[in-house]
Order: C-alpha cells, then sequence, then structure tokens
C-alpha cells in the first residue's frame, strides 16, 4: 500500500499519522516517487529538494515518537509557488533575471506551514510576475494540463493546480489577483479557495513593495482535491504577523451559522446578457443548483448588482496601476509572452489621471457595498469560473481581439478579485474530457460560508482528479 501514500488527503494523512500506522517519511517518500514519475511529463513543479523534504518528515516522525505533535499539518506534504520567500530559496517569478534571487527569509506563510508541521516537497510553476491564466515562462518551461496538453493549466497557479490533480502532494499554496487559484483549480478539476483580503497575511521580503491594487485585491490560499483539505490549509494560514499589517484576526468559523444550522439561501447566476456562456458552464451550475436544493437548500435565480461594471473595474485599477509601477521592471525582465499579453491588454487604452483614477477607486467602493448587501439576501452565489471552456494554450498571445475575448470570458473572476472577497472553485466531473465546475462567493470572511456549501457540492459530485486522469497522468 506504499506505493499509494500519494493518493490520500492531508487530513487523511494526519488521521493515519496519529494512528501510527504510518511514518512521516514512508509518506513523503511516496509523494517524492510520485513527483518522480509525474513531474517531468506535466512540469508542474519546478524544483523538488528531496533532502530537505525527507529531513522535514524525518524530524516529524521523531517528535512523534517522543509524544510530540508538531501541528494540524504534521507530516504532510505541501509545495510552495515560485513567487513567495522561502527562505534559501530563489524567488524567481519565473524571470530569468530572477533566477538567482535567493530569498534570506520565509513569507508567513511558509512559516505558519512549517510550524504547522508540513513538509515543503517542492516548488510550483506560474507564468513570469504571475500575470497570465496560462502557465509559461521562459526559464521554468510550460506546465501541461493533465486532462489535455492543448488547453492551459490555469494561471497563475497553474502548477499548484496541476501537481494537487496529480497526487504530488495534497496541499499546494497559491495566490489570487484576478482569479489565480479559481482559475487553475477549476482548469484542473481541483478545489481553489482564494481567501478574503485580510484574511492571510502576505510579505515578501525579497520585493516589500506591493502596488496599491495588489494591497486591495490579491490574496494567498489553498489548493486540494477536496474541500476538507482546504479548510485544513486555511487555519493555518490564517494565523497572524506583524509583517502584513493588513492581516485581520477574524474567526474562521461564525457561532451565528454554524454547521449544524439551516442552509443559507443560495443565490444561482448562470448567464448574462453581455457574456456567451458555453454549455458545459451552464450546465454545472445547473446541476450544482439541483443538488443543493436537493440537500435543503433555498436556491434562488438572481444576479448580483453591477457584475459587468465590476469586472471592467477590476481591469481599469489594475492595468492602470500596473502601469504606473510595475511595468518598467516588466520591460526588463518579463518574457516574450507576457509582453506580447500586455502589448494586447493595453492596446487602445489610455491611461487614466490622477482624478480619474481616485474616482475608480470611489466607484469601488459603491459597487462593494451593493453586493454586501445582495449578500445579505442571498449569503452565498453559486457562479462559474469562467464563461469559456478552458482555453487554448497561449490563447493571450494571439492579436488584440482574441485579449480582449479572453478577459472578457473571466469576468467571473474579476470583480468578485475587485472587492476582495473570497471565493471557492469546486469541481463537478468532466465532460468531453476535460473538467467543469462552480464558484461560490460570499462576504467578506465568511469562508466558512463557501466551505460548507462547497463540501455538499463535491459531496453530491462525488468527483475526484486522480480517477480520471489517464496513468500517465496527460494527454498528448
Amino acid at each position: 500500500m506504499s506505493q499509494d501514500y500519494w493518493r490520500l488527503a492531508a487530513t487523511e494523512v494526519v488521521a493515519l499519522l496519529r494512528r501510527r500506522e504510518a511514518s512521516a517519511r514512508v509518506i513523503t517518500q511516496s509523494v517524492l516517487d510520485r513527483v518522480a514519475a509525474v513531474n517531468p511529463r506535466i512540469n508542474a513543479l519546478v524544483t523538488t529538494d528531496v533532502e530537505a523534504a525527507l529531513a522535514s518528515a524525518d524530524a516529524a516522525d521523531a517528535a512523534a515518537a517522543r509524544g510530540e505533535w508538531l501541528g494540524p499539518l504534521h507530516g504532510v506534504p505541501v509545495t510552495i509557488k515560485i513567487n513567495i520567500d522561502v527562505a534559501g530559496q530563489a524567488t524567481t517569478d519565473g524571470a530569468v533575471a530572477l533566477k538567482d534571487n535567493i530569498a534570506q527569509t520565509d513569507s508567513p506563510l511558509v512559516t505558519h506551514l512549517r510550524r504547522a508541521g508540513a513538509v515543503i516537497i517542492g516548488r510550483s510553476n506560474a507564468p513570469a510576475f504571475s500575470l497570465r491564466w496560462f502557465t509559461d515562462n521562459e526559464l521554468h518551461g510550460r506546465t501541461l494540463n493533465p486532462f489535455d496538453a492543448a488547453v492551459t493549466p490555469g494561471g497563475s497557479s497553474g502548477g499548484a493546480a496541476a501537481a494537487a490533480a496529480t497526487g504530488m502532494g495534497a496541499i499546494h499554496h497559491g495566490n489570487d489577483y484576478g482569479g489565480s487559484i479559481r482559475h487553475p483549480a477549476w482548469c484542473c478539476g481541483v478545489v481553489g479557495l482564494r481567501t478574503t483580503v485580510g484574511r492571510v497575511p502576505a510579505f515578501k521580503g525579497s520585493a516589500p513593495n506591493r502596488i496599491i491594487s495588489n494591497q486591495l485585491m490579491s490574496v494567498q490560499g489553498p489548493l486540494t482535491r477536496t474541500v476538507a483539505d482546504a479548510r485544513l490549509a486555511l487555519e493555518v494560514m490564517a494565523q497572524g504577523s506583524t509583517l502584513d499589517p493588513n492581516w485581520v484576526p477574524a474567526p474562521i468559523a461564525f457561532a451565528s451559522d454554524s454547521v449544524a444550522g439551516a442552509p443559507p439561501r443560495v443565490a444561482v447566476f448562470k448567464r448574462h446578457a453581455a457574456y456567451d456562456a458555453d454549455p458545459t458552464v451552464v450546465a454545472a451550475i445547473e446541476q450544482a443548483a439541483e443538488w443543493l436544493q436537493a440537500a435543503g437548500y433555498d436556491v434562488i435565480e438572481a444576479e448580483p448588482p453591477h457584475f459587468e461594471e465590476g469586472a471592467e473595474l477590476w481591469r481599469t485599477l489594475v492595468y492602470d496601476d500596473l502601469r504606473r509601477a510595475g511595468l518598467p521592471a516588466i520591460e526588463l525582465m518579463g518574457d516574450t509572452a507576457v509582453k506580447r499579453n500586455l502589448e494586447f491588454v493595453y492596446h487602445g487604452r489610455p491611461g487614466l489621471d490622477r482624478d480619474a483614477y481616485l474616482d475608480a477607486l470611489s466607484r469601488r467602493l459603491a459597487i462593494a457595498r451593493e453586493w454586501s448587501q445582495f449578500f445579505d439576501d442571498y449569503p452565498v452565489l453559486l457562479m462559474p469560473n469562467s464563461w469559456s471552456r478552458q482555453f487554448a494554450v497561449d490563447a493571450d498571445t494571439v492579436s488584440v481581439a482574441a485579449m480582449n475575448q479572453l478577459i472578457r470570458a473571466q469576468s467571473p473572476l474579476l470583480g468578485t478579485a475587485m472587492m476582495g472577497l473570497p471565493g471557492l472553485a469546486v469541481p463537478t466531473g468532466v465532460v468531453a474530457g476535460l473538467p467543469v465546475g462552480v464558484q461560490l462567493v460570499s462576504h467578506k470572511f465568511r469562508e466558512d460560508l463557501l466551505l460548507r456549501v462547497g463540501a455538499d457540492i463535491e459531496r453530491a459530485a462525488q468527483f475526484s482528479a486522480l480517477p480520471h486522469l489517464a496513468p500517465d497522468a496527460t494527454r498528448s
């Protein structure tokens, strides 16, 4: 059975270790063997530190032998995305110029994972500067979607999603500025939790100055194969740090909405007049709504306020802020693909002056207020992750028209990020060889509601990526 330990969820690993039915070393070795077997084909992890991983596992076993448990992730294999700091390792951001950018300290999330007993096995791939919904860069190469190499695994946390889907660890770190957790999770058929801004502390000692839109919208969170693992990871990741003054000591669960209480009302949003929804996207929403209704939820079709405007406002705030503070570095260190992507993004899009940008920030609060009122009536919103199916590889480097179409397809990811809201991507199955799934959104800091509803969808779907993948993990 040891060769199958890589199949286990984090909750199963913890239970197995607590019962002394396996060692952290054996479990870690099983995962490392899986990485060696699968990763050369899909390139989800750009580095694997076998020696350090086994040393961490041995330390976990030694602690257990003394009757000490390091924390809730004792002995659980995890990976870290290449765009945050792990002490002694390069924070490359997928850029050749940063291949020797060795971090001096851990980012807070990495510190919390270590203290909880997690075993860090490697680093997951991302596009250069994490600015694409595709995962490829000139330093580390391309990550393949394990279901179909012709389509994107998502981005920017595509390495994390592909690793989760193929059993290269139970918990994988990602971050989400405009869908970078939820999109790859959906593309690869795994669970992805975008946390509320302020929920998980963020700090990067190798690049400590974050632009304004990043401070308002970007978050850290987990990609996993189960909702229970996402909850477990959240409990660890959400611990505080004085390195991030935006961190909020919000509870993980709220007594007023306990799991034992009545299910929250769910709004279903499956179509919008401004967008062409792929039939598989609509069908996944309708199926999830039926499952929730059968589970006792009050499910009502409703459209959230200013949906299209909110998505466009993300584009305005992010790309104008990036124009001011990020483009010089990208022009200097970015690869061809990210430069082409941004060339198309900015085509025909003049920059805002100071007053126009401040007006956009003011409008952001007004839209967020109306969404807050919407959530008073419908505590959970069931909606797509994207209006399209998974994009063909490098679809963002084809033309201005293709880029604009792609951004429009991603509107379900953008307005929610613009307001700093939490979102949960939950897979529901496979159609025509590609994963399908849904997104859940709620009030700020109500990840507990998302996880509760997500668990009920997961229970009804009975889906896991692992059994649906070809034996060699990809179709060519």
